[in-house]
């Protein structure tokens, strides 16, 4: 296609590479109380930022000549995922984890084509697995929702 098509890989890399150095700036404040982790908490992090800054820069340095995008209604999909995403996680605290996974999921396996009961069924049991692997598994809290009686 041209110039056109390899612009915006550019675009793409660069909006990546501002967003990793924003997300490895993030990490870098990260700190622990406890010593458990020889490594500690901004370890993962800053290796996911670097790795994104690295293929960001690929995207800049050397766009895909004819790209090839997906179709509206794809990106729509993609759109509403991401979307999504940040809803659940405004709504994890107030909704509580078990509440706020389920519809996350639910509303997941739709975008996927699950019926919304599929959805909610499934939702429902995977929060609960979650839930039970990190509260009794492994000694995590996690939020029951400020609807939840204390």
């Amino acid at each position: 296609m041209g110039t056109g098509s390899r612009r915006s890989d550019r675009i793409a890399g660069g909006l990546l590479l501002l967003l990793s150095v924003g997300y490895g700036l993030e990490a870098g404040r990260l700190q622990a109380d406890f010593l458990a982790d020889p490594l500690g908490p901004r370890a993962f992090p800053l290796l996911l930022a670097v790795s994104l800054g690295v293929f960001s820069l690929y995207l800049i340095v050397r766009p895909d000549p004819d790209p090839a995008w997906p179709p509206a209604h794809v990106l729509g999909g993609q759109l509403g995922m991401l979307l999504s995403f940040v809803v659940y996680s405004y709504a994890l605290a107030p909704l509580g984890f078990l509440l706020a996974t389920t519809l996350e999921m639910a509303w997941l396996s739709r975008l996927f084509g699950a019926s919304w009961r599929t959805g909610l069924l499934g939702g429902l049991g995977l929060a609960a697995a979650l839930y039970a692997i990190f509260v009794f598994g492994l000694g995590i809290p996690l939020p029951l929702g400020r609807w939840w009686p204390a």
